[in-house]
């Protein structure tokens, strides 16, 4: 009986920190990445597959900057950029997977849909802006657009200065076409869909779907849209092979198992970084809270061989 995966593709996939963001480059990546992929495919698993959007919604947003400035063109909110990069890139993904699919003789059809993800318009998020977004601006010139356009700015500490736009990053609640997803990815379909953490948008007092300048965290929105659609299985795709205590220290250790109070044990300690893995911890546990049996970690390249990556369920008996 097939298993039914989400596949988060994350870490160096699609662009790789010392390159220019080429669409070669990126497809290049992509390519790499996904042909680690088949080997689920070999093992009758149906696949979801989501991705980040990092640097691609932010050259949207720097080309809206740019296209205002200097000819006049309208700005596009926040949810219309999301949107952008989930078609642009789903579209990169489905054309490299379809020709891996036919060079390896697999016969499956590959489908993106743009992916609106619920939160809630109440949401604490929405009063404490924390995630950077596009360009790196003066302060002269963050003064301005806070005043005419209501952005906050935060300043850059870890570069060479100036005001960086920051939004809510609120936590998912629903995946709005959910029941789809699972349906096409049961009957065999390859599905991408949440990518970038999806479209956030919320209901307002009369139910209406309205859009929220957002951005939601890819790895709990993958972790979600797992647990909806009821999948066994659930895999972050990082460019580390395992979790690791005490990272890059003299004794940093390997966690090839871990269950849920561990997790939570060293999410306490600080042993995962705020920016990179606890994000990917706090989904793992979210998936096998809801009744997911396993989540694993891992780099790409090593997803064909099981003794790397680290798994993580609700109880080691598991």
């Amino acid at each position: 009986m097939s298993k039914l995966a989400v596949v988060a593709l994350g870490g160096n996939a699609l662009l790789r920190g010392n390159q220019v963001g080429t669409i070669e480059e990126q497809e290049q990546n992509t390519t790499e990445t996904l042909e680690n992929i088949v080997y689920l495919i070999n093992e009758d698993y149906n696949l979801v597959l989501s991705h980040g959007n990092g640097p691609q919604v932010g050259n949207i947003l720097m080309r809206n900057d740019a296209g205002e400035q200097m000819y006049s063109i309208a700005q596009m909110p926040l949810d219309i950029c999301v949107a952008d990069s989930q078609g642009g890139i789903g579209y990169m993904i489905e054309r490299m997977l379809i020709n891996i699919l036919k060079k390896h003789h697999i016969n499956k059809n590959v489908v993106t849909l743009v992916t609106q993800v619920i939160v809630n318009k109440d949401d604490q998020a929405f009063n404490d802006p924390q995630k950077r977004i596009g360009k790196i601006y003066s302060k002269d010139e963050a003064d301005k657009l806070n005043k005419n356009k209501g952005w906050v700015f935060k300043e850059e500490v870890k570069s060479e200065g100036g005001w960086r736009r920051v939004v809510p990053s609120p936590q998912p609640v629903r995946i709005i076409n959910e029941e789809v997803i699972r349906d096409l990815a049961v009957n065999g379909n390859i599905v991408i869909a949440a990518g970038g953490g999806g479209v956030p948008v919320y209901l307002d007092e009369n139910d209406v779907v309205r859009p929220a300048e957002a951005v939601i965290d890819k790895d709990l929105a993958s972790s979600l849209m797992a647990a909806r659609i009821h999948a066994d299985e659930f895999y972050m795709l990082t460019d580390v092979p395992y979790v690791y205590i005490n990272y890059k220290k003299e004794n940093q250790e390997v966690k090839e198992f871990l269950d849920k109070r561990d997790c939570l044990d060293y999410l306490e300690q600080g042993m995962f970084s705020k920016g990179s893995m606890a994000p990917k911890i706090r989904a793992a546990i979210y998936f096998v809270e809801q009744g997911g049996k396993k989540s694993v970690i891992t780099e790409a390249t090593k997803l064909e061989d099981r003794s790397f990556g680290t798994k993580i369920t609700l109880h080691y008996e598991d």
